[in-house]
């Protein structure tokens, strides 16, 4: 393994997908565990593996992001990644596992570590609450928190890649309400955890509309989930692309540059390790005034750095994705 893969809670350790998936080491937080053996742990995994990417969700509290950056500092260790994530507690678990089984693959702790970034847009992560009166992470209308208050209403909100919310209704509203949420254009699996509330919509309704192939696979809910949605009643879903070739195929598509700060190597605009940015291309030389040639013909369109990036499921995206 060019790394090893830890996370700052056991929620986020899913089953592996097979025997090959690498296990996450799990830090213990820091109110069970004195800084000095701290210290301890992360040396002992960098003597064993090298490089140590950590996966902590930005809603992790403050005391263990403050624990990692001292750790960090006082090791002087520039082969620590911290990855922050923005995902709910199930897809930043999903986001985990993947990782997992990249890190068994021949992909270097730089690429590695900013690879989390590029597969958090391919992970649609969301969930069915009761109410959205407490819910402060997703956008909601203030039309949406009052009716959050009424008995019996249920939203099926989806965190990410793209924000959406609806209402969903009883009877027939509720089979037609996955229609106003969408989903991936490529091929998914589906994993819930159920906590207080009753409901058969991500199954019944969501799977269907979302094409998921094969059987719904179902995890404990994470502890930290309630917290996050702002409520108990829920029940939480990702879907996300499950088969390693994908994921590497994924990977190994996107250009690569070394960072020019640390030497690391990375994918994306932004470092995984020391989080530099990725320097702007220089400008082409001017060719001065007898270079000029014709302009671009009608109809034609030039891809510069300021250029869109090809939406997941288009044309660019399905090429990557077999």
């Amino acid at each position: 393994m060019p790394a090893a893969i830890a996370v700052t809670s056991a929620d986020l350790v899913l089953p592996p997908t097979d025997p090959g998936t690498p296990q996450a080491v799990v830090l213990p937080p820091p109110d069970t565990r004195p800084l000095d053996a701290s210290l301890a742990d992360m040396q002992q995994l960098l003597s064993r593996y090298g490089h140590v990417v950590v996966v902590c969700p930005t809603a992790a509290p403050a005391a263990v992001e403050h624990r990692l950056h001292t750790v960090r500092a006082l090791l002087e260790s520039d082969r620590i990644a911290l990855v922050r994530t923005d995902l709910p507690p199930l897809g930043a678990a999903v986001l985990v596992r993947q990782l997992r089984q990249l890190a068994g693959c021949d992909f270097s702790p730089g690429v590695l570590a900013s690879a989390a970034r590029l597969l958090a847009h391919y992970i649609y992560a969301g969930a069915v609450l009761g109410s959205v009166s407490r819910l402060d992470r997703v956008p909601v209308s203030l039309g949406s928190h009052l009716k959050g208050w009424l008995p019996g209403a249920h939203f099926a909100v989806l965190a990410g890649p793209t924000p959406q919310m609806v209402r969903l209704g009883s009877g027939k509203k509720a089979a037609s309400a996955g229609d106003s949420l969408a989903g991936p254009e490529f091929g998914t699996e589906l994993l819930l955890a159920r906590g207080q509330l009753q409901t058969d919509w991500p199954t019944t309704t969501l799977a269907p509309h979302w094409r998921v192939p094969g059987p719904v696979h179902e995890a404990p809910l994470p502890a930290s989930s309630p917290d996050w949605w702002g409520t108990g009643k829920l029940v939480e879903f990702a879907a996300y692309l499950p088969d390693l070739p994908v994921l590497y195929q994924l990977v190994s598509s996107v250009r690569r540059e070394t960072c020019h700060w640390c030497g690391m190597e990375l994918i994306g605009d932004r470092c995984g390790f020391c989080a530099a940015p990725l320097p702007p291309a220089a400008p082409p030389p001017d060719p001065g005034p007898h270079a000029l040639g014709p302009g671009p013909r009608a109809g034609t369109h030039a891809l510069g750095p300021g250029a869109p990036h090809p939406a997941p499921g288009g044309p660019a995206a399905r090429a990557a994705l077999p």
